[in-house]
């Protein structure tokens, strides 16, 4: 992990943005679709990580983005190229637009500054989305992954940010994936390698400390 010093030059408040992937009621929620994820993200305290940097984004300034996943009730524009796709097909919760599946999920709040973008296709938050638009209007340099799933959507944001030029930091107590050692092993074998891991409190202590006038 990086040094407090370090952190603290990549997470400038007014350069930093962060990033909440499928933290929606029909993934995570009570109700989800994806039940063994749902029960992971809840008892590992991943998702109340989550809510506690929205909370303190919210306090310091820093931009909150949500991404979510949806598709129409006719799943016009989906994908049906992978094996995931036409699972997710078949699930009695489905992600449709309108629906409370594809609303954030508590304990996370969601304020009038945050921005919410939703997807119908594909797997990455940020690839043929508004979200690296969103992000280059809003002046960022460092984004903060947090979310689900360790497995597919969160890797694909990490890597879909790196490639266009930002650097990501992913607080490894703020996703979650399935089975509950994967996540682990995806941090240490892969994500550490482009991506600055490090945890909520560091990140909360970064956003908190007074910032140095120039």
């Amino acid at each position: 992990m990086p040094s407090y010093e370090e952190l603290g030059e990549l997470l400038d408040t007014a350069s930093t943005v962060l990033l909440t992937v499928e933290c929606q009621q029909g993934v995570v929620g009570p109700d989800s679709a994806l039940p063994e994820l749902a029960r992971e993200v809840r008892s590992s305290g991943a998702l109340r990580n989550v809510a506690r940097l929205v909370a303190a984004a919210h306090e310091t300034g820093v931009q909150v983005i949500h991404a979510l996943a949806e598709r129409r009730p006719d799943g016009r524009g989906a994908n049906r190229n992978a094996r995931l796709f036409r699972a997710a097909e078949r699930l009695p919760v489905q992600q449709l637009t309108g629906t409370t599946a594809v609303r954030v999920a508590p304990p996370i709040e969601v304020t009038e500054e945050d921005l919410v973008v939703r997807r119908l296709h594909g797997l990455s938050p940020i690839h043929g989305t508004e979200v690296d638009a969103l992000l280059r209007n809003l002046g960022c340099r460092t984004l903060i992954v947090t979310g689900v799933s360790a497995n597919v959507a969160v890797p694909n944001a990490v890597f879909d940010a790196v490639n266009r030029g930002y650097t990501a930091v992913v607080p490894a107590d703020a996703i979650a994936g399935v089975p509950a050692d994967y996540t682990p092993a995806m941090i240490r074998n892969t994500l550490a390698l482009v991506a600055t891991i490090t945890s909520t409190d560091e990140v909360l202590g970064c956003f908190k400390r007074p910032r140095r006038r120039p």
